[in-house]
């Protein structure tokens, strides 16, 4: 065995994700300084305006939903649609799923499992083509939210639709194949992974704490502030314990819910406010990264999930994952979550 010599200084910190149970990398011997994630600025990706599907919107497939300035528009056919629209929400051109009621679930060999990829997916569009969601004013933002929660509590309807993932992909290095700024919605009969873990988690929690694994978290940050980046009265902002990515954040309710679709009015304005303020962070801090963000939720398979706590999740682009990443799942971050929330928090 290898002499350990004194006063070992670790050059990395192991913290346990408390929800989905995954162990990160705090790089701590080599962490870099906040302002070095800073990108380059880069011009912008992607068909300009004459070539953009999204600007050219006859060329689409019927609306789903058209908002005009924060108003739903009633419509019947694209003759009736408003020349001055500036939110619509449209199916993909080009669907990973099609909605059917035939699942058509088959094995093959006695081993392998396999259904028809049954679902809906549709496509948010926003009109400004280069105006991101990160410039975007509060009224602009809540009207994104407004289409998120219509377009729920519609697509859950459906005795086929058992989750609804809604996500949102900025920059071609995250997969936002066109430039136009743009969310997605997808419907699945299946519980992703990542989700049904933290549902299974969330549920072994409350049944022996009895208290929500969210809320617990929430509290603890609250008291500690160091991670805490933004918080208002409904909602805070958190740089998470065991950050994934170097500059993650989580936006969550503070007070203990459970499905997203059952948000109030001053309830989204105040999930605005909030997502306004870290975006706006986020693009002059580290210089208007990629990035994603999701939602989850509990599911809408008819099942009770009380004990579950509903959050978006902000992941900036500000690495690649190497072979360690890949074939250990375990992320490396070189900034520690406490210091990227103190440098957002001044931005």
């Amino acid at each position: 065995m290898a002499k350990v010599p004194k006063n070992l200084k670790f050059p990395s910190e192991l913290r346990l994700d408390l929800v989905s149970q995954d162990w990160v990398v705090i790089a701590t011997g080599r962490a870099r300084r906040p302002e070095t994630f800073k990108q380059e600025k880069k011009v912008l990706q992607g068909a300009f305006e004459e070539n953009c599907p999204f600007c050219q919107i006859q060329g689409q497939e019927n609306p789903a939903l058209i908002f005009v300035r924060g108003r739903y528009f009633p419509f019947k056919s694209w003759q009736e649609i408003p020349e001055n629209w500036t939110l619509m929400v449209i199916p993909n051109k080009y669907p990973a799923f099609l909605p059917s009621p035939d699942l058509n679930e088959t094995e093959e060999g006695g081993i392998y499992k396999k259904m028809n990829a049954v679902g809906f997916h549709e496509v948010v569009i926003t009109r400004d083509h280069r105006k991101q969601m990160a410039l975007f004013s509060l009224g602009e933002i809540k009207e994104v939210f407004d289409a998120y929660q219509e377009r729920y509590l519609c697509l859950m309807k459906e005795k086929f639709v058992n989750h609804i993932s809604i996500f949102h992909n900025h920059g071609r290095e995250v997969g936002a194949s066109i430039a136009h700024p743009h969310s997605q919605i997808i419907t699945t009969p299946l519980i992703d992974v990542d989700l049904r873990g933290s549902i299974l988690r969330a549920k072994e929690y409350f049944e022996k704490e009895k208290d929500c694994i969210y809320c617990r978290m929430n509290s603890w940050e609250i008291k500690n502030r160091e991670r805490v980046v933004f918080e208002n009265k409904e909602f805070m902002a958190v740089c998470p314990f065991a950050s994934k990515m170097a500059f993650q954040v989580i936006i969550s309710p503070k007070k203990h819910l459970s499905m997203f679709e059952e948000i109030t009015e001053e309830e989204k304005l105040q999930l605005a406010e909030a997502f306004q303020i870290i975006l706006g962070k986020i693009y002059k801090g580290l210089n208007d990264p990629p990035y994603n963000f999701y939602l989850h939720s509990a599911p809408c398979d008819g099942k009770d999930h009380s004990y579950y706590h509903w959050h978006w999740t902000i992941l900036p682009k500000t690495s690649i994952w190497a072979g360690f990443e890949i074939g250990a799942r375990m992320e490396i971050s070189t900034i520690e979550p406490e210091r990227a929330a103190e440098y957002l928090r001044e931005q």
